[in-house]
C-alpha cells in the first residue's frame, strides 16, 4: 500500500509540473504571439496580424535615463513587469537626453554608449514581457535637452538664431535631428542582436514630445516640419508607425474647432498636421486640472469629454487614422486631491475610451501619465503612480485592460 501511495504522490506532482510547464509554455507561446509582427494601421483602426488591436498602455519617460545606470536597471524590469501583469500593452518612453546628466547624445552627433546600452536594455525587457514601445525623438521643453539644446548647439556651430522656435525652419538644427533620428532607427540593439528598424516591440516612432511654436500660431510652420521629418523618418524605416507626439490643440484649418481649445492655441493644427500621408495615427493629451486650474471636477470632466468625442470624430471622419489618448492624468497636487478622486476620474475616461472604442476602432487605446518604481521619489510630478502601492488603482488599470483586449475581439471594423 505504501508502494502504492507513493506511486500516486509521484503521478500527482509530475501532474502539477506537467501543469506548470504548460502555463510557463502558454505564457512564453503568448510573449512570442505578441513579438511576431508589426502593429499596422488599416483605415481608422490599429492592426496586429490581421486582427483589430486595442490596448491599454501608459508612460514612463524616464526607463533610458535610470537603465543608463547598471545598477538602477531593476526598477525598469520592476515596472515593466507590474505593468505586464496588469494587461498593460503599450509604454511611451524617451529615445533621447540631449546634453546634460546621462545625456544619450553628448553634443551634435556624439553619443554616449553607456545610456545607448541602457536603451538596449529597455527594449530587450518590453521584448521579455510583451510590452510594445512608442519611442520618443525629443522634447518641446527644456527637459532632458529638448529643441533649445538643438538650438543651443546651432548657436555655438555659428548659426543666426532669434528663439528655440527656429528649430523647426534652421537647417543646422534639421540635420542635428536627422542624423538623431538615424542614428536612434539604425541602432543594433547589444542585447537582443536586432537593429531597431526591425524590431516589432518597438510599435511606433513620435516626432516630439508635445510640440509647441509660439512664434506661428497657425501651425504653418509646424505642419512643414512634420512633412519633412515624417517623410525622412520614413525613408529610412517604413516597417514601424509614425505619430507627431501632439497634444491636440486644433489651428486655422478649421476655425470652428478652435472653440473646443481650452482657451488658447499652441501653434500647431491637429486637423491639417494628422492629415500628412506619412503619419499614421493621431494622439491628443489632456491635463484638465492644467489646463482648466480652479475649475470644479465636474467642469472639468465636461470638457474632457468633449475634448475626446471632438478629436475622435475629426479622426474617424476627416483623418481616418487610429485616435490614441497619449498622455492624461490626475495630479495629487490638486486643492482637495485623494486617491478616490484619481480612480474616479480614471475610470470615467476609461469608460470613454471603451464606448469609443467600441464603435468601429478609431479610439485604438490611451497612455496614462505615469508609472513609476519603487523609491523613485525624485520623479515625483503630481501624476506617478506605483501599481503595488496604489492596489485600487492598480485594479481599475487592469480591468481596462482586459476590456480593451477582450473588445478587440469583437469590435466589428
Amino acid at each position: 500500500m505504501a508502494s502504492f501511495q507513493r506511486l500516486i504522490s509521484c503521478i500527482f506532482v509530475l501532474f502539477l509540473l506537467s501543469l506548470t510547464f504548460a502555463c510557463e509554455a502558454r505564457v512564453l507561446l503568448e510573449n512570442n504571439a505578441n513579438d511576431q509582427g508589426f502593429v499596422r494601421v488599416n483605415g481608422a483602426h490599429f492592426e496586429l496580424n490581421g486582427s483589430p488591436f486595442l490596448f491599454n498602455g501608459f508612460n514612463s519617460y524616464w526607463l533610458m535615463h535610470v537603465a543608463a545606470e547598471p545598477s538602477e536597471g531593476y526598477k525598469v524590469t520592476e515596472v515593466l513587469r507590474e505593468a505586464s501583469s496588469a494587461g498593460l500593452s503599450v509604454c511611451r518612453t524617451w529615445a533621447f537626453s540631449d546634453g546634460g546628466d546621462r545625456a544619450l547624445q553628448i553634443s551634435p552627433g556624439v553619443y554616449d554608449e553607456r545610456v545607448f546600452q541602457g536603451l538596449d536594455f529597455v527594449i530587450s525587457e518590453a521584448k521579455k514581457y510583451g510590452v510594445r514601445l512608442i519611442l520618443s525623438f525629443v522634447n518641446n521643453y527644456n527637459d532632458f535637452g529638448g529643441k533649445a539644446q538643438y538650438v543651443q548647439w546651432a548657436r555655438n556651430a555659428g548659426a543666426q538664431i532669434n528663439g528655440d522656435d527656429d528649430f523647426y525652419t534652421n537647417y543646422i538644427t534639421k540635420d542635428y535631428y536627422k542624423n538623431h533620428i538615424k542614428k536612434i532607427v539604425t541602432r543594433f540593439n547589444t542585447i537582443t542582436g536586432m537593429t531597431y528598424k526591425d524590431d516589432s516591440t518597438i510599435m511606433a516612432w513620435e516626432l516630439m514630445n508635445e510640440p509647441r511654436n509660439q512664434a506661428d500660431y497657425s501651425g504653418n510652420t509646424i505642419n512643414a516640419w512634420v512633412q519633412e521629418m515624417a517623410s525622412f523618418v520614413k525613408s529610412i524605416d517604413n516597417k514601424h508607425l509614425l505619430e507627431i507626439g501632439m497634444e491636440g490643440f486644433y489651428g486655422d484649418s478649421v476655425p470652428e474647432r478652435k472653440s473646443v481649445n481650452p482657451g488658447y492655441q499652441v501653434g500647431t493644427d491637429f486637423i491639417s498636421n494628422h492629415l500628412i500621408k506619412e503619419i499614421d495615427f493621431a494622439t491628443i493629451h489632456a491635463y484638465t486640472d492644467q489646463w482648466l486650474s480652479g475649475q470644479s471636477d465636474d467642469a472639468q470632466m465636461i470638457f474632457m469629454q468633449r475634448w475626446m468625442t471632438s478629436h475622435w470624430q475629426d479622426a474617424k471622419n476627416i483623418l481616418k487614422k487610429p485616435l490614441v489618448l497619449a498622455e492624461f492624468g490626475k495630479s495629487s497636487r490638486d486643492p482637495g486631491y485623494n486617491q478616490n478622486i484619481r480612480d474616479t476620474f480614471m475610470s470615467t475616461i476609461y469608460r470613454n475610451i471603451y464606448s469609443l472604442a467600441k464603435n468601429g476602432g478609431t479610439m485604438g487605446g490611451s497612455l496614462i501619465w505615469q508609472l513609476v518604481a519603487q523609491s523613485m521619489e525624485n520623479y515625483e510630478d503630481g501624476y506617478c503612480i506605483e501599481l503595488g502601492k496604489n492596489p485600487s488603482t492598480a485594479g481599475i488599470i487592469t480591468s481596462q485592460s482586459h476590456a480593451m483586449t477582450t473588445l478587440a475581439h469583437l469590435v466589428k471594423i
